[in-house]
Formats: structure tokens, sequence, C-alpha cells
């Protein structure tokens, strides 16, 4: 963090003609306005950018870092995490408990609507939940639902979620996730997927903002939602811009100007390392939790048994160089990562530093190859994303390719695709081998196992286990905190020996930078890990 200075009446002008300039330019629904009265405290719109994408505006349909950010803005959950960190509360309900070992009950409060004047009652609730499952997207993130039997909603007020195992540690979490937004059963379908258009238009929201106008993956601009009455508490803001930018330049460029009060998601090092030297701005970071690691599709990776492909799988996780990818691409901003969960989080373990060491071992990954009769070089197709985990992807990847080439063990045709498409294709068994990152549901080790390996997984490579799936279900169930933390270690030890679906690679903390005088920043990029509007303020 620099000194703060002060800008200049001439800044901040050119400031306020950029917003009137942002508001010109956005599309869809444009019917409503703040008076800076609606659930606000009365401090300026704020002026965000993000190079992060948005897939769709439906709970249902997206699990991605892009959709969210702006999903917490306008969805109310049943719980949510209080601001400043990263403990639990109530948001549209009124309490949430266990009722019995598989019941988990939660009493809604009284007299919430939808923005459209529609009743959010226990019967949203239910219609939300049945409704992820009965989609079940490749790109939704009804996998969170595992542990999920059935809903009730017995009166109107009242949910019961039945769950399949007893004293799930996790669920209350879930209930806060990706999974958890609250949508309109007047609006929403229940076997399909909504238009985003159609989200916006008909104003079936109930978070502490609506969306006046929408332009996706372009402009979107936010009014507070006076009749929001949940744990994000009052708005300090009249309203919000969220501006898309193609490349992190441009949003350098444009927090260091005062075109914009807060840039997030993605800067590179290189643009963070000039933004703290930028008069006028302060680079915030906050805890870490993101991860980044490369997917095998079990099916169509390459080698002809199940044990050539696990050889192949462990040769790539001998060959690459961590150390590498953590100081010349990414300056320390991440670091070497040598589990599925990352370190700092309690049950964390390193079984790949530990089986295949914290340095590339050609010896080694020659003998995994050698002892399955797999013949070399192996020809792998590595699929990266561009626009989606930041503009520094192409030198990771191009990094990771080089790295597997001068083992002599790998030739590498390395490919890029813009992540709309990205997202669908590696869904279809497009992809053999494919870089994803994690940015967690919530703060606990499971969260970085189950979406991945269980039954049914988000990652949707085929790959299950029963024995890793039972595990999961015991740690999951397990009261006892050490006990649970030896479970978790079991897993993630099993998963680095027996299976490497996927290979872990990086981890990193939250990043952002904002303008002089805006305040919250600290308060959101928080353990969370929700970028809220809510929170921030400017002078």
């Amino acid at each position: 963090m620099i000194a703060r200075t002060t800008r200049s009446a001439g800044t901040a002008a050119v400031a306020a003609v950029t917003l009137l300039a942002l508001t010109a330019c956005g599309s869809g629904r444009t019917d409503g306005g703040s008076d800076g009265t609606d659930g606000s405290s009365g401090s300026a719109g704020i002026i965000i950018g993000t190079t992060d994408k948005l897939t769709t505006l439906d709970p249902a349909g997206s699990y991605d870092n892009g959709s969210y950010h702006v999903q917490t803005q306008i969805f109310s959950f049943l719980m949510s995490f209080e601001p400043g960190g990263a403990e639990l509360g109530p948001d549209a309900a009124e309490e949430c408990d266990f009722t019995s070992d598989v019941v988990y009950t939660c009493t809604l409060k009284e007299g919430l609507t939808f923005a459209n004047g529609n009743p959010l009652t226990a019967e949203s609730v239910k219609f939300t939940f049945d409704r992820q499952l009965e989609i079940a997207d490749p790109n939704g993130p009804s996998s969170l639902l595992a542990n999920l039997e059935s809903v009730a909603a017995p009166d109107e007020t009242t949910v019961e979620f039945t769950l399949k195992s007893p004293n799930d540690q996790t669920f209350a979490q879930v209930l806060a996730s990706p999974v958890g937004p609250i949508v309109d059963q007047a609006t929403f379908p229940a076997d399909e997927l909504l238009d985003d258009d159609a989200i916006v238009d008909e104003m079936a929201t109930s978070g502490p903002y609506t969306i006046t106008s929408y332009g996706k993956n372009e402009l979107v601009e936010f009014e507070p939602y006076a009749d929001y009455t949940g744990v994000q508490g009052d708005v300090k803001n009249e309203g919000a811009t969220l501006k898309y930018y193609t490349d992190s330049n441009n949003l350098r460029l444009d927090i260091a100007s005062g075109a914009i009060d807060v840039a997030t998601r993605s800067l590179t090092p290189t643009d963070i390392e000039a933004l703290e030297e930028t008069d006028g701005v302060n680079v915030v970071t906050g805890p870490g939790g993101e991860i980044r690691y490369v997917v095998f599709n079990l099916n169509t990776m390459p080698g002809e048994t199940p044990e050539q492909k696990l050889a192949i799988r462990k040769a790539f996780a001998s060959s690459i160089d961590r150390a590498e990818l953590s100081e010349q691409v990414y300056k320390g901003t991440y670091t070497p990562l040598y589990s599925n969960v990352p370190e700092g989080l309690p049950g964390a373990a390193t079984p790949f530093e530990e089986i295949y060491g914290a340095d590339p071992d050609v010896d080694a990954a020659t003998a995994f190859l050698a002892d399955a009769g797999v013949t070399t070089p192996v020809a792998l197709n590595l699929q990266y994303n561009p626009d989606h985990y930041g503009p520094s992807s192409d030198q990771e990847y191009n990094a990771i390719k080089r790295q597997l080439e001068a083992t002599g063990l790998f030739t590498v045709d390395l490919q890029s695709t813009e992540w709309v498409t990205y997202a669908e294709e590696r869904t279809a068994d497009a992809y053999p081998a494919y870089q994803l990152g994690w940015f967690p549901d919530f703060p606990d080790a499971d969260n970085y196992l189950t979406p991945f390996f269980d039954t049914d997984n988000f990652l949707g490579n085929h790959f299950e286990d029963a024995e890793v799936s039972r595990l999961l279900d015991a740690e999951r169930t397990e009261a006892d905190a050490d006990a649970r933390a030896e479970i978790l270690e079991e897993i993630q030890t099993l998963l680095a020996e027996e299976h490497l679906s996927t290979v872990p690679l990086l981890q990193g903390a939250q990043v952002a930078a904002a303008r002089d005088g805006v305040t919250g920043l600290e308060d959101t990029l928080n353990a969370s890990f929700q970028f809220r509007y809510s929170v921030l303020s400017k002078d």
C-alpha cells in the first residue's frame, strides 16, 4: 500500500464525466434510477472495472467467479457471510439450524419480496433448490447439493432440508454458496435456464441491488434495493456501475487516471507493481484461497489403458516447476501449490510435494512412463483460457509447455479458447487436458474436494471413485475438528497417489486497487471470497 494522495478537482471532474458516459452506454432495462435514498447512505456511485466475464445471471447455469460476482449483488441467500469477515449470518432467513441429525431447518423473515413485488416465501426457497437439482446444468453448481435428499416447505416461512448423511458440517456454508441464490418461482422456469434479459426486465431478484441497465460483459448498472434486509445491511453508496475490459492494461490505465474507482480481477503482476507506485491509487491484498490447476479428461487424454493414463498424469506432475511459474510468471503473487486444498485451511496437506517433489524430477517421470509401457514422447493437447483467469495465462501455459517438452517425454499442442466457448466445450469432452482455476464458494477444505472428486462432480471429466466418495462423506459429517482434519489429509494423499484427475499448480491472494477516497475494499477482500459492492463508498 502506498501513501494516500488527493485527486485534483480536474481529475474528479473527469471521473464524473466518465460516469455519465458509462451510463449512456448501457443497454437493457433503463426504467429506474436511484435518488440516493433507497437503502443507501448517500455516498456517490461506485464505478468498478473487471476483465472477468459473466456466463449467465441464472444461478442454475453458472459456476464461475465472473457470474457469481454479479449474482452476489442482486440475489439474496438463506445464509450469507457477514461483511468484513467469514462469519455466517442469516440473510433471507431469520435463523437456521439442525432440528434433527438429517434435517436442517430455516425460518424466513416475515414479509420478504422480490424487487418485482412477488412474495419471497419458503416455497420460493424449495423451488430454488429443486430447480438446481432438476436442471443440473454441466456448468452449474448443483454438485454442491450432493448431500441433499429433499426440500419441504411446510408453511410460508419454514424450509426443511433433509440430508442424505447426518450432521453435515458444511451445509450452512453451501446455502451461502453459488448454489444458494433464491429465485422467483413466478418468473424462472423449473426445468430450464432463464435468459439474462428476462431476469433483468422482470426484476426477479431480492439482493442489495437491482440491475437498471444491462449490457452483458460490457456495462452493468446497479441501484440499491430499498427492501433488502439481509446480512449485508444498508448499502453504503448510491449505486454501482460495472465496466468490463478485454485486457488488463486498459483496466490499469483507467484506475490510474481516475476513470474508474475500483479495479478487480484481474490485474497482471506487472500491473500491480505499476499501481503500487501510482499516486492516488491504493492496492489492497486480501486472504489467499484462489487456486490454479490442470484437469485431465480421463476418457480423451493420451494413453491406451487406465494404467497408462495414470502414468502420464504422474509424469506430468513430476515435470512441472511450480516455483518458476510463481516467480517468473506471477512475480510471487501466486505461490506453489502441492495439494488440491490450499495452504492455510484446516486439513491442508502437501502430498504432491512429498510424492513428486518440489522440483522437476525427469528420472521419476521417465520411470512412471516406462513401467506402464507408454511410448514417448507423449503427444498432449493442452488447452487454456486467455480471458477468464487473467492475462498472464498465456505466459503460464507457454512455460508449462516448455517445461514438459524440456524433459523429452512430451510434445505439447497448446491452444486457447475464449471463456464463453471454453465453458461449454470443456464439459463436452473437447479438451484432453485443460486449465481451470477455483475461487472458493466458502472457506473450507471440503469446497476444494467435493465439487471436483465426488460422484457427478462439476469437472465432468469422468472421474469417480467409491473410496474417495466414502471419505468425502465421512469428513463432511465428522464433528470433531482433529478427526476431520485427518480424513481430509487422507483424501488428499489418496488423490495424489492413486488418481491425479487434476494436478494443482498455484495458489494466490485476492488483489484489487482503488482510488483515494474509496473505502470498504478491505471489508470485501476477506475470507468469504465474495466481492460486495454494498460495503464500498467514496468521498
